[in-house]
């Protein structure tokens, strides 16, 4: 980002009416606000039941198996196995399990959750292990103390191991708000086709928007005081400049349906490529 732009953005972004259309959503690549629920405390715990009761019955299940296959073993024997066995029914098959599934347990599934990295992607198997891992001392260990007592600290109601982790668990079963598309000042059309927008900050792109879906409802003062904040924070990362005599709030909108243009046509050319050199299966 140019020093001059990254300047305009630090020091516009404390200012007042700014800081209100800054938020923790995830960002996508249109500078859309993906407003994914957390999962709620109870939700969570109720899905942690479900969980632990199934984990339960799959201890019980091995300790049966291990029982009856190593009957004659020694002692030492079926000490190995039954620690094994815990790791396995605490750490290796959860971990697993959320995995494949691509962040849903049973309960969560039951209970319609699922586990996401931070930005809103599925997780990964390093994500399912630390989540696992660390569930073993704030789940069992603490049954279930530490992991409530963290979650109803952290605002999207993490556990430790979500914080190790970066993921947190979305609730499915609610519909988040979408907000319209921007669309493009047509008198701007030839000025953003041309301008280099490249630097512009993924905050500052989510706050535009924020402004423009909202600015209806804001009262006259605080839509031109936060209007102007935008647009001072926005003209240093863009080159050449816009036209002269044109209204702030249409620049903003030109900047942000040409981002959101670019975008689109990145994706379908990754698209293109990926079909190429991956031809989906004929079979």
């Amino acid at each position: 980002m140019p020093t001059v732009c990254r300047a305009a953005y630090a020091g516009h972004v404390s200012e007042v009416g700014y800081r209100a259309y800054v938020s923790e959503e995830v960002i996508s690549g249109e500078a859309v606000a993906i407003e994914t629920p957390s999962a709620s405390l109870p939700q969570r715990a109720g899905g942690f039941m479900i969980d632990a009761i199934a984990t339960v019955l799959l201890v019980i299940l091995l300790v049966w198996g291990v029982t009856t296959l190593g009957v004659t073993a020694s002692e030492a024997v079926l000490q190995i196995l039954a620690i094994l066995t815990m790791v396995a029914a605490l750490v290796a098959i959860p971990a697993a399990i959320e995995r494949l599934t691509l962040g849903r347990s049973l309960g969560k599934a039951i209970l319609g959750m699922r586990v996401v990295r931070d930005d809103g992607g599925p997780i990964t198997t390093r994500h399912a292990l630390t989540r696992a891992l660390i569930g073993v001392v704030e789940l069992w260990t603490t049954s279930g103390a530490g992991a409530a007592t963290a979650a109803l600290i952290h605002p999207r109601a993490k556990r430790l191991g979500d914080m190790a982790a970066g993921t947190y668990v979305i609730s499915t079963r609610i519909k988040a708000p979408v907000l319209d598309v921007v669309g493009m000042p047509m008198h701007l059309a030839p000025w953003a086709a041309t301008a280099d927008i490249s630097t512009l900050p993924p905050g500052l792109a989510i706050a535009i928007r924020q402004f423009l879906a909202r600015r209806f409802t804001l009262t006259p003062q605080s839509r031109a005081q936060v209007g102007q904040n935008l647009l001072a924070a926005t003209l240093p990362c863009v080159a050449p400049p816009p036209p002269a005599g044109v209204f702030g709030e249409d620049i903003l909108a030109a900047v942000l349906a040409e981002r959101r243009r670019r975008d689109e046509q990145r994706i379908a050319r990754d698209q293109a490529l990926r079909d190429r050199v991956i031809p989906a299966d004929r079979g």
